[in-house]
Formats: structure tokens, sequence, C-alpha cells
């Protein structure tokens, strides 16, 4: 008798599953792509999508990415540059947290604004494009400001979280409901030619010692704005941080700052002083 892991060793090419492969099995069997793709990863056959992975990821590393649950929180400029990275490497579930819809002055940088997607919710876009990216992918639209209050509910599954923040004040709530959680963080921001990365472990206040001395408002990216390059560059940095966390290889930024100067074409790493918490 037929069943779908025979049907997918039976039609792997090289050990490879090809796309078309895929949605006949999801079709023959009446289960989801999703479904289709973990029962292949779990039988050491890549899904034909991820070979060029193959010399940077194993198997069972990208096994590992699809059965993670990953939440962004933002999806503006950074936020829309980390989801469609995150389905692109296979990471199986994101949650996209973002109260906004779009508006005109996005459209210089933010990947899923377009005129015709004016007015329109941020993480309703990202819903629609990862279906057409990968559609094995699961992405929870949450269009909801994220808080202290409801922080908690919003992340509860996740293996970790990802600052796609404009506001020091909702990033500073995140830390704590990460620490809360005892999940990392991987934080950026951008503004102008400048941004930064790093990465707050649980037990860790990296983010409070970052922004020891603000006060209140936004970041400086109200000043110095943000042009298309910068929220590329510096999300395309969080979502390598976020691969090396959930397949555990790599060195984190852990108590590090990664400076980006695009303008002088510079980078530095800071060692950022920790105050370490005690954790629940």
């Amino acid at each position: 008798m037929d069943t779908l892991p025979i049907y997918v060793r039976d039609h792997a090419e090289g050990q490879l599953l090809p796309w078309n492969n895929q949605l006949e099995a999801a079709e023959r069997f009446g289960v989801s792509l999703a479904q289709v793709e973990d029962v292949a990863l779990e039988r050491g056959i890549l899904p034909a999508r991820y070979q060029r992975n193959r010399k940077t990821l194993s198997i069972s590393d990208q096994l590992s990415l699809f059965r993670s649950r990953v939440a962004v929180i933002g999806c503006g400029g950074l936020g829309g540059y980390v989801v469609e990275e995150l389905a692109r490497m296979g990471v199986g579930n994101i949650v996209v947290i973002d109260p906004d819809v779009f508006e005109e002055h996005n459209l210089n940088r933010q990947l899923f604004s377009s005129p015709a997607n004016l007015g329109t919710a941020k993480v309703e876009a990202a819903s629609r494009r990862i279906r057409e990216i990968n559609p094995a992918v699961t992405l929870v639209p949450v269009q909801a400001a994220f808080s202290a209050m409801n922080g908690e509910e919003l992340l509860a599954g996740c293996q970790l979280a990802v600052d796609a923040l404009d506001t020091i004040s909702t990033r500073l709530e995140l830390a704590e409901v990460c620490a809360s959680l005892r999940i990392p963080l991987v934080h950026g921001a951008i503004a102008g030619w400048f941004g930064h990365v790093t990465t707050q472990f649980p037990g860790d206040d990296t983010l409070q010692t970052i922004y020891g001395t603000w006060k209140t408002g936004k970041g400086v990216e109200q000043t110095l704005g943000n042009p298309s390059f910068t929220p590329a560059v510096i999300a395309s940095l969080e979502v390598a941080e976020v691969c090396k966390l959930l397949t555990g290889q790599g060195t984190p930024l852990r108590g590090r700052q990664l400076m980006i100067d695009l303008f002088s074409m510079e980078m530095d790493i800071l060692n950022v002083p920790e105050g370490r918490r005690e954790t629940k």
C-alpha cells in the first residue's frame, strides 16, 4: 500500500524532492505541503527548493529550522526582509506581529509595500507574500500592537523573537517579555546609513544597557530617516543570528553589538557590559 513516506522516497531525485512532486503528494494524500516537507526532511530527503542551502546547512539543520517557531515583532522596513528571508530559509512557523497598514512613506524601503497595498494591513500583505514564495511555511499574522500586557501570549510557543520595531519603549518591553519566557531576542535597529545588531539571551540585560540613557520617543531614525538598503542589510544579519541559534552552530552576538556604518563601509563590534538578572 502506497503511503506518504513511501511516495516521497520513490519520487525523490538524488535525495531531492522536486516541487511538483511535493504538490502531487499533498493532493494525493490529502495533507498540507508542510506535512509533506516534514516527512521528506525527517527521512533525509531535501525539498529541492533548499538545495543551495546544502553546503551551509545539513538536512538535520533544515529539519530544525522547519520545526521551529519564530516571532517577528514589526513588519515594516526590517520586519519585511526578516520574514521573507526566514521563509526562504525554511523556518516552518513564523508569527508576525504588527498593528499598522501600509502608508505612502513606506514605499521607499518596506518589502511588502506597493501602491496596490496602501491601506492594507502589513501582516496581511506578509501572509499573502509568504503563501506565494513558500506555501509550506505557516505564517500567523497578528494585527496587534505588541506590549508588556499581551507579549507572553503572543510569543507563546516560540523558540526566539526577532526585534523589528521602531520604538525604543516597546523594544524594552519586548526584552522584558523574552526574559520572562526565557527565550533569546535578536535585536536590530536602523537609522540612515547606520544600524546595529545584537542578541540578548535569557538572564542578560543587553538592551537595557544599550538604551540605558534613552528618555522618550522613537530612536534616531526619526532624524536620519531610512533608505532602502539599510533595513535589508540589518535584517539579513538578524536572520543569520536566528539561523545560528536555531541550528546551534556559529557564534551569536551575545554580549556584543555589531555596529554597521554603510557610509564609510565600516563595521565594529563593541562589547556590551552585562548586568546579569535573576531568571525564574
